[in-house]
């Protein structure tokens, strides 16, 4: 069995745009004619760059090969062009190409792609939703308003969720990190004690930011919100540097979450040796793919780390995600985008099951989705914006207003 060919999609998601304004999807396909599909995160370049990115990389390492020597294409990716090192780009076309052949592996054997990496563990997996809104709702206004997330929470609370997130702290920038300003703690303070009010303790609060501040800064937040006992105060500082992560960690009771942003087992290994976070967020779809995701948590798990899968893309991700939580024993909470209704299921021939809160593991060989791809055909891209995108200019809260998301 060997790789024969690849397709790339992209699609353009229809307004509001949960998990962001396109979704980049690739197939493998066999010399007998076995299918596998995979979703890029790599959100640097435009998207039809990123499938060209796909091209050379199949082209190179993975064309006439076996789809099974995974470890032997991660390695040469991961050196091509005389590297060595993390690359965010390189890992995301990486993790879809990666992600795409352990669902032809699967299929091929017949078993999920979590038999073949331990086996079951969790036979159901919390889930958790950022708070959006909904459709008569303006985003700006109600990204700014506690009580309309308050009401939100409770909405998602009595639909089974145990945990939610928000991000009430503001713009993030490419000047970031920053102090933050008086008016985003007396916000973030006001959404805490809101939400706590509407839905007590039946939920968790899952505090986001996307490393806006300096460590300081972040320590001045987490003393305000401290009180409302969330689960997690997410990405505080910016990603590269997580010694100055690690004084947060030490400086607050909220436990620190973070790694959305990193790629491979070495950016997370040295969150873990300085003690930077008690969770980790990998991303299947930019991390390094399902295997990388394993030997993540196999190191997290040596520290007493616990994992929490990212999810601000796709379905094929979300799959992706699921085979990793569903076989590790250090899972904690995995994001869903809604109850991974919506345009999400419409992407799939059979949605993920979603049921009271948690998501059920597929017993569907491989990643245990297949695209629709009329579904596919009818949305494609024509934007020119990237995936998400982060302010340009230094943060001015009386210049620029209410935050309105990325």
């Amino acid at each position: 069995m060997r790789l024969d060919s690849l397709e790339t999609f992209i699609v353009g998601t229809p307004p509001p745009g949960f998990g962001g304004r396109y979704f980049i999807f690739v197939r493998l396909t066999t010399s007998c004619g076995i299918t596998g599909i995979g979703e890029i995160y790599a959100a640097s370049f435009a998207p039809h760059v990123v499938c060209r990115m796909a091209e050379d990389m199949f082209q190179r390492y993975l064309e006439g090969m076996p789809p099974d020597r995974i470890e032997h294409f991660w390695r040469r990716a991961h050196g091509s062009g005389f590297t060595h090192r993390p690359d965010t780009s390189v890992q995301g076309v990486v993790s879809g190409l990666e992600m795409a052949c352990w669902d032809i592996v699967g299929k091929a054997l017949d078993r999920p792609v979590y038999a073949l990496l331990g086996g079951l563990v969790n036979d159901r997996l919390r889930t958790y939703t950022y708070l959006y809104p909904g459709e008569d709702q303006v985003a700006s206004d109600f990204y700014n308003d506690p009580l309309a997330s308050a009401e939100a929470a409770a909405a998602r609370v009595a639909e089974g969720f145990t945990a939610v997130k928000f991000d009430p702290a503001g713009q993030y920038t490419v000047y970031d990190g920053r102090m933050p300003d008086l008016e985003a703690l007396d916000r973030s303070e006001t959404f805490c004690r809101e939400l706590r009010a509407a839905i007590g303790d039946r939920a968790d609060l899952l505090f986001g930011t996307h490393g806006q501040f300096t460590a300081a800064g972040a320590l001045r937040l987490a003393q305000r919100i401290e009180a409302y006992d969330p689960l997690w105060f997410e990405e505080p500082c910016p990603p590269d540097m997580p010694e100055e992560m690690a004084k947060v960690a030490a400086g607050t009771s909220v436990p620190v979450a973070t790694g959305e942003r990193l790629c491979s087992k070495f950016e997370f290994a040295r969150v873990l040796e300085c003690g930077a976070a008690a969770i980790l967020q990998p991303d299947l779809g930019r991390a390094g793919g399902i295997l990388e995701g394993k030997k993540i948590a196999a190191m997290a798990e040596t520290r007493y780390v616990q994992i929490a899968p990212h999810l601000y893309c796709g379905p094929v991700v979300a799959a992706a995600n699921i085979q990793l939580a569903a076989c590790i024993p250090n899972f904690l909470i995995l994001e869903s985008i809604g109850k991974m209704d919506g345009f999400h299921a419409e992407l799939l021939k059979r949605p993920l099951q979603w049921e009271d809160g948690y998501i059920i593991p597929p017993t569907a060989p491989g990643l245990g989705i297949e695209l629709d791809d009329a579904v596919v055909a009818a949305h494609p891209w024509t934007g020119d914006r990237l995936h998400l995108e982060m302010g340009d200019a230094p943060h001015d809260p009386k210049r620029h207003g209410p935050f309105g998301g990325g």
